[in-house]
């Protein structure tokens, strides 16, 4: 849990979410630049317009940009914002070394969630506007379609070595640079604006889910980011919500994988159907073992940001 006796000496969260925003522009263009540069020696000019253009063909060249965008806008701003608050990484963000009994915990609590989050986001797919909004709804719909064949085309895998690029590209560098982001620089952030754990943990879920621009995913996204939100609250380390990011984002890879190499559906993934009592129980695990986590973590805090 955070403490706010280890924020006396830092600026205020005010000036801290500007650094944030400045760093974030800042490093989204010199990554963008090096990511270009990187694109354009591997696959040359055709790649850099490619990947410009959104161009499918060049899926190697649009995971080299996706993996320069994560460092430049999430995790560059979230580490120097340490710096200029003259601290470490480490000390920042609450780094140590994570016990091996919680990162069990934390696996299985993610393995239960899945379900439940998998209905939320099958109920968020059949989102309907109203009349007046349909111009809206036409609009994020064609998003969501187009973020889906981009989506399709970075999932297409034959060997393993296409497994283990996309296990970094979709799932450790998203889950080490977002939760450094949005859990430890802006979570962290708020929660010195609020004093109220709650209110800052669900306010930068919010964000960290409209930031993707998934309209159609919004719900289950950001009940994800609550959810990793607490888990680092009450551990008070940044190991364990990026610990169950990575285990979110590698069961997407690795089913799509399976169902590839086995020459099944991968777009259909999403589509498995199981009975409502199996929701229930996701729902009643869930919450258990997040109390247990909350009851074996209260007492024994890591050392906090």
């Amino acid at each position: 849990m955070y403490s706010n006796s280890a924020y006396r000496q830092e600026n205020s969260p005010f000036i801290q979410l500007l650094y944030v925003f400045m760093l974030a522009i800042l490093g989204l263009i010199v990554f963008a630049v090096i990511g270009f540069l990187v694109i354009y020696l591997f696959y040359g000019f055709a790649g850099f317009k490619g990947a410009i253009s959104g161009d499918l063909k060049y899926t190697g060249a649009f995971k080299i940009l996706l993996t320069s965008q994560q460092l430049g806008l999430f995790l560059s701003p979230a580490l120097f914002l340490g710096i200029v608050e003259g601290r470490k990484p480490h000390q920042f963000y609450g780094l140590k070394i994570p016990k091996g009994n919680l990162l069990l915990l934390v696996a299985i609590l993610s393995v239960c969630w899945m379900p439940i989050m998998g209905l939320v986001n099958e109920l968020n797919q059949k989102m309907v506007f109203p009349d007046f909004l349909k111009g809206l709804e036409a609009w994020m719909r064609a998003m969501e379609d187009e973020g889906a064949k981009t989506t399709e085309a970075i999932l297409k895998m034959k060997t393993i070595t296409d497994l283990l690029v996309n296990l970094l590209v979709i799932a450790i560098v998203p889950a080490i640079c977002e939760e450094f982001i949005f859990r430890g620089a802006i979570q962290r952030t708020l929660f010195r604006m609020i004093d109220n754990p709650h209110v800052a943990i669900w306010t930068a879920a919010i964000i960290f889910s409209t930031i993707h621009f998934q309209f159609y995913g919004f719900v289950p996204r950001m009940l994800l980011g609550a959810a990793f939100g607490y888990v680092y609250f009450w551990t008070g380390s940044l190991w364990y919500a990026i610990f169950a990011h990575f285990l979110n984002n590698a069961y997407a890879v690795f089913v799509a994988f399976y169902l590839q190499v086995n020459n099944l559906s991968y777009t259909k993934a999403d589509d498995i159907q199981m009975p409502w009592y199996g929701y229930l129980i996701s729902v009643i695990l869930t919450l258990a073992l997040f109390k247990l986590l909350k009851d074996r973590t209260e007492n024994k805090l890591e050392s906090t940001p």
